[in-house]
């Protein structure tokens, strides 16, 4: 059973569309986190530390076995790093990931609900040069949207963040 607030269904074409990928959490060093929550929690590493210079951070995945969404750790790669600022804030939750068939369909039906378009889709060094989009609504959550990709199998010669 699904609730709503309104007579209209919570399901959407989007959200038929839409699937979970990822929480990002701002750090400090990702090595330390990374040991924090393999210890603390049961975590286990999924990728190396990535540096995508086009987001000036440093990035890891995290997951527990056998599932398919994941922790990103994230950190600024410097001081003048829009991830700086978060960072100076005490870090912590910044955002939650969706990936998505169409990022381009999916930015333009997110707009259309009201949600302000921050970076417009661009290849990202973490997701093999598929595209990413950020977002963000009134209720003032930062989103990321990345492309799902096309070639699940293929390699790349690094862990593959699905």
């Amino acid at each position: 059973m699904l609730f709503s607030n309104s007579k209209r269904s919570v399901r959407t074409k989007m959200s038929k569309d839409l699937r979970f990928h990822h929480v990002g959490m701002v750090v400090d060093s990702i090595d330390k986190h990374s040991a924090l929550y393999a210890d603390r929690f049961g975590y286990e590493i999924r990728s190396e530390i990535i540096h995508d210079p086009k987001q000036r951070a440093y990035v890891q995945f995290l997951a527990f076995p056998g599932e398919s969404t994941y922790l990103e750790l994230v950190a600024p790669d410097a001081p003048g790093s829009f991830l700086s600022n978060a960072l100076q804030k005490g870090g912590g939750l910044n955002h939650l990931c969706y990936s998505t068939e169409d990022i381009d369909a999916a930015c333009r039906r997110l707009r259309s609900m009201a949600m302000l378009l921050i970076h417009p889709p661009t290849e990202a060094v973490a997701f093999d040069q598929r595209r990413i989009a950020w977002m963000k609504g009134k209720d003032n959550l930062l989103v990321e949207l990345v492309e799902r990709d096309k070639e699940p199998n293929r390699f790349s010669g690094r862990p593959r963040i699905a």
